[in-house]
C-alpha cells in the first residue's frame, strides 16, 4: 500500500518543479521533501525526477505517476467538495485565455469533459497569440508558456510537452529527406511571424540556425494545415501530432524540445472557490490529456 503522504509530496514537486516551493505550499521542511521523495524512487527503483537548470523535471516514469496521483487527488477534492456543497457553485461562466496551439488541440477534450460533469458551467476558451491581461480581466485564468515575472499573479505548473520536427510524406515527393540538421537548409521551413513572437519559448526555429521561414503564420493551426499540404516542414507539438495524419515526426535522435504550460491567475481569486475548484479540474484534465496525446505520436501508426 502507497504511502499517501509521499504521493502527495511528489505532486507538491511535480506541479512547482522545486523542492522549496513545495515546501512551503505544504509546510514542511524542504529536507524533508527531499527525504520523502528519496524515498518513493527507492521504494519503486525509478527516478522520478532528474535535476536541471530550471528546478526538478519529471522523468518518463514520474510523468506516468503523476497522471494517475493527480487524477486521484483531483477525484479526491472533488468527493470533499461535495461533501461542503461545492459542486453546486461550479456553474456560471468562466473565461480561459490560452495560445493556440493549447486551445486547439487540448482545451475542447478537456472543457468538453468538465461541461458533462458540471452542466450548468459555460466555458469561454479565448486563443489569442499573446499573453493576457488578467488585471483588467481580459479572462479569468490564462495558460501561458513562460512564468509571468512581474504582476499580482499565482502561477502554478501544469506540466510539460514535447515538440518535434515534422512534415507531410507529400513534402519527400519533391525534397530530399534530411539525414541531420544541417540537411535543413535544403527544405523550405514554416513557423512563426518572427516579430510577432510573443514569448521567447515559443522560438523554435532560431536555435537551429534556420533564420529564414518561407512560410510563416502567427497561428499554429495555420502553420500545421501548411505542413499538411507538404510546404515545408517545421516544429509541431506532440499532443497536436494524431490530428494530422498526415505528419510525421523526422530527426527524432537529432532534435527533441521540452516546453512547459503554466496556468496563471489573478491573487484577488486566492480564495474564490468556485476558481479554485475549477483550475484543479482543469489542470487535473490537461495533465491527462497530453499525456494521452503524446502516446499516441510515439506509438507506431497510431491513431486519434
Amino acid at each position: 500500500m502507497e504511502n499517501w503522504d509521499d504521493l502527495r509530496i511528489f505532486l507538491a514537486v511535480a506541479q512547482s518543479g522545486s523542492l522549496t516551493v513545495a515546501a512551503q505550499v505544504l509546510k514542511i521542511d524542504p529536507a524533508t521533501v527531499s527525504r520523502r521523495i528519496a524515498r518513493l524512487e527507492q521504494t519503486h527503483a525509478t527516478p522520478l525526477f532528474s535535476k536541471s537548470p530550471k528546478g526538478y523535471d519529471l522523468t518518463e516514469a514520474g510523468h506516468g505517476l503523476m497522471a494517475h496521483v493527480d487524477a486521484a487527488q483531483a477525484s479526491l477534492n472533488a468527493g470533499l467538495g461535495a461533501l461542503r456543497g461545492d459542486g453546486e457553485g461550479l456553474r456560471g461562466q468562466i473565461r480561459i485565455g490560452a495560445p493556440d496551439g493549447c486551445a486547439n488541440f487540448l482545451l475542447p477534450q478537456v472543457c468538453g469533459h468538465i461541461t458533462k460533469t458540471y452542466p450548468d458551467l459555460d466555458i469561454q476558451i479565448v486563443a489569442l497569440p499573446r499573453v493576457f491581461n488578467l488585471t483588467r480581466r481580459e479572462a479569468d485564468m490564462a495558460i501561458g508558456v513562460s512564468q509571468p515575472t512581474a504582476g499580482r499573479l499565482m502561477v502554478q505548473k501544469i506540466a510539460d510537452y514535447r515538440l518535434h520536427l515534422a512534415a507531410s510524406t507529400a513534402l519527400w515527393q519533391i525534397h530530399k529527406r534530411p539525414e541531420r540538421l544541417s540537411d535543413l537548409k535544403d527544405v523550405p521551413t514554416v513557423g512563426y511571424v518572427q516579430d510577432m513572437i510573443f514569448d521567447k519559448e515559443l522560438d523554435y526555429l532560431e536555435p537551429l540556425g534556420l533564420r529564414r521561414v518561407q512560410l510563416a503564420s502567427n497561428s499554429i493551426s495555420v502553420q500545421m494545415n501548411l505542413l499538411r499540404q507538404g510546404a515545408g516542414l517545421g516544429i509541431v507539438h506532440d499532443f497536436a501530432l494524431p490530428f494530422a495524419p498526415e505528419l510525421r515526426r523526422i530527426l527524432v535522435d537529432h532534435l527533441s524540445l521540452t516546453r512547459s504550460f503554466f496556468l496563471i491567475r489573478s491573487t484577488d481569486d486566492r480564495h474564490n472557490r468556485r476558481l479554485n475548484q475549477f483550475a484543479q479540474v482543469l489542470v487535473s484534465g490537461l495533465r491527462v490529456e497530453i499525456q494521452r496525446l503524446e502516446a499516441l505520436a510515439e506509438a507506431p501508426g497510431g491513431k486519434f
